[in-house]
């Protein structure tokens, strides 16, 4: 019983008998031995081996674990795998779309620049003694001296933001 539990339970979480063996600290043919019956594992390792399987040693010593149960722990690892997998596409297209709202925040930054720069003020020329003329006027100006004052540290932080998620996707890959 014991080793056929073992056996089952190692498949289920998906370990080979190396990876067992390397996780407890021992040999892959101590594993081999206790999966064909050969030996037994003391009880500090049956102990670890029921932490290393995430289950009770009294279920370790018990009856046979039912294929089915095994099955079911493979169909949630499964299951997992795709979340994960899942979890990481969402992940990489919000990365994506991140990277192209830098990209036209970017551009839309040096667009304004150049279309002020070239416009050469010309609020600066209108009758101010209108009252309407005059606010419109204050506004445009108020934004031109905050956005060409901005603009710089607007520019270098967007660039800097697409230029490291450009280098971190081309790290990943």
């Amino acid at each position: 019983m014991l080793s056929e539990n073992i056996k089952t339970m190692r498949k289920a979480k998906g370990l080979s008998q190396d990876d067992l063996a390397l996780e407890l600290g021992v040999v892959r043919q101590t594993v081999s031995k206790w999966e064909r019956g050969l030996s037994v594992p003391d009880a500090q390792m049956l102990i670890r081996l029921s932490e290393v399987f995430d289950t009770r040693v009294s279920m370790l010593l018990g009856e046979n674990i039912i294929e089915k149960e095994a099955d079911e722990m493979e169909k949630i690892s499964e299951k997992l795998e795709i979340t994960n997998s899942e979890l990481a596409h969402k992940k990489e297209k919000h990365r994506t779309i991140l990277l192209w709202i830098l990209i036209l925040l970017c551009v839309a930054t040096v667009a304004i620049f150049i279309a002020l720069a070239s416009a050469g003020s010309p609020y600066l020329s209108w009758n101010y003694h209108d009252p309407e003329t005059a606010v419109l006027g204050v506004i445009c100006h108020g934004f031109e001296w905050i956005f060409m004052r901005l603009a710089p540290f607007i520019f270098a932080g967007t660039l800097a933001g697409s230029i490291f998620l450009i280098m971190e996707k081309d790290d990943k890959e």
